[in-house]
């Protein structure tokens, strides 16, 4: 149990060493010996737990996608059905942008970008493992509003990515990709744009909800 905790306990400093050093180099200047030092392990440990430099980049992204998701999608698990939808869809926008604003996630975006030429599959896995999840559990948030009568919506998947671009796609030029913060009036007015446009397509109208009740 010790060796296996040492193993997992040395793996994970390799990956937070990997990720601050492709940060800072990118991947072609990123050494594997200036890797190693910063996780305080030895040159050959990197190379038993990720065989090379291109696995250990790729592991990171995919790792670094994952936690990315699974934050958002803890705060998707918030959205309480009974609240005001508009008011309850932007209390949990902000939620979702917070995560997206994490200095790890913009690290890991544009270091996406930069290596795209040298890496054409790496963005399929990085939606793979951020992106899909997260709409996935959009979907079944929203399906689940839909179904309380809140929301009038044939396919939840595409109003999922819907929401999400409506509510996130400026923030790449709100903050040069992650490189200034946000000033909190125009991260607020795009976010309760985004809201209002989704809910002007979805939402169902109270005199419709009021004519179900009667029927």
């Amino acid at each position: 149990m010790t060796t296996t905790r040492g193993r997992l306990d040395k793996r994970s400093a390799i990956l937070e060493a990997a990720g601050k050093v492709f940060t800072r180099q990118g991947y072609e200047l990123a050494g594997v010996d200036a890797i190693a030092q910063l996780a305080g392990v030895a040159k050959p440990t990197v190379y038993n737990h990720f065989h090379d430099k291109e696995t250990l980049f790729r592991t990171v992204m995919r790792d670094g996608a994952g936690r990315t998701a699974a934050r958002i999608i803890a705060a998707l698990d918030t959205i309480d059905d009974d609240a005001d939808l508009a008011a309850e869809l932007t209390r949990v926008a902000h939620l979702v942008i917070e995560c997206q604003l994490s200095d790890e996630g913009w690290a890991l975006q544009r270091l996406l970008y930069a290596e795209a030429g040298r890496f054409a599959d790496l963005y399929d896995d990085v939606v793979s493992q951020g992106g899909v999840p997260v709409v996935n559990a959009l979907a079944g948030r929203l399906a689940r509003l839909a179904n309380r009568g809140h929301l009038d919506i044939d396919d939840v998947m595409t109003a999922a990515s819907q929401f999400m671009a409506l509510v996130a796609g400026d923030l790449p030029a709100l903050s040069r990709l992650g490189t200034r913060p946000v000033p909190a009036d125009e991260l607020d007015r795009a976010v309760v744009a985004g809201v209002s446009t989704f809910l002007r397509a979805f939402a169902v109208s109270r005199e419709a909800r009021a004519g179900e009740g009667q029927v």
